[in-house]
Formats: structure tokens, C-alpha cells, sequence
């Protein structure tokens, strides 16, 4: 079959992996956030990068949306809550209504040099043996 000017063709047995720009790591970390700066909400992270986190939230964000949120480390590890601007970049439709709690992906849209460094800190921590 000839290909014509301008079409294209899709690749056989290439792989279709999400390409990530930092690793991430599974994490279980409290979380308090707030859509409009004055009421405070809990939810959980569970998945952390230096870019960004996959959280539950007690309720549904547009994408694109902003948030105030505070990530808190464990117990005993000596590490100062971080703050951070973020932005919703997905939100899993499929856990239906009733669920409770919202899986979302964000992204560090506004965080200071210093608080990612103690996130970079922390995630070192748990990337070694």
C-alpha cells in the first residue's frame, strides 16, 4: 500500500508509555486544600513527583481549576508541611457518584525554593534502599 502526501502511518509494535518528566512514588500523606482561600478541606495524597500529585478530594474540580494546598509529611520526619499553588490537570470520572472522595491529578503550578527542595528531600528518602 503507498502512502500518500501528507497521511500518516501509525507504527506496529511500538509501545505507547506515558513518558513522565520525574518519577513518581507512592506516598499516603494528609493533605488540607482550599478552593477559595478561606475554607479549609482534607483530603490524601497518594502518588508524589517533583511535579506534581495524584490526590483525593472531598469534591469534584473543573480541570484548569487552582488550589491552595498544604501537604503534610509523616510523623517524626522532621519536615515542615509544604505550600503550594496547584492546578487541576485530570479528574478520574469513573468512580461514579457516591463514592466520596475525588481522584485527581495536579500539577506545582507555584512553590518555593524551598519547599521543593524538602519535597525533593523527602522523595530521595524513599527512593533509597
Amino acid at each position: 500500500m503507498k502512502k500518500e502526501e501528507g497521511e500518516t502511518r501509525l507504527g506496529y509494535g511500538t509501545s505507547n508509555r506515558e513518558r513522565r518528566k520525574h518519577p513518581r512514588f507512592n506516598v499516603d500523606l494528609p493533605i488540607e486544600y482550599s478552593p477559595t482561600g478561606i475554607f479549609v478541606k482534607h483530603g490524601r495524597a497518594v502518588n508524589a513527583s517533583e511535579g506534581g500529585l495524584l490526590v483525593y478530594l472531598q469534591e469534584k474540580m473543573e480541570i484548569g481549576k487552582q488550589l491552595v494546598l498544604k501537604l503534610f509529611f509523616p510523623p517524626g520526619s522532621e519536615m515542615n508541611p509544604i505550600r503550594t499553588l496547584v492546578q487541576m490537570v485530570w479528574i478520574d470520572t469513573d468512580l461514579g457518584e457516591g463514592w466520596g472522595d475525588y481522584r485527581t491529578g495536579v500539577k506545582f503550578v507555584d512553590i518555593s525554593p524551598v519547599d521543593l527542595d524538602t519535597l525533593k528531600n523527602f522523595l530521595r528518602g524513599l527512593s533509597s534502599p
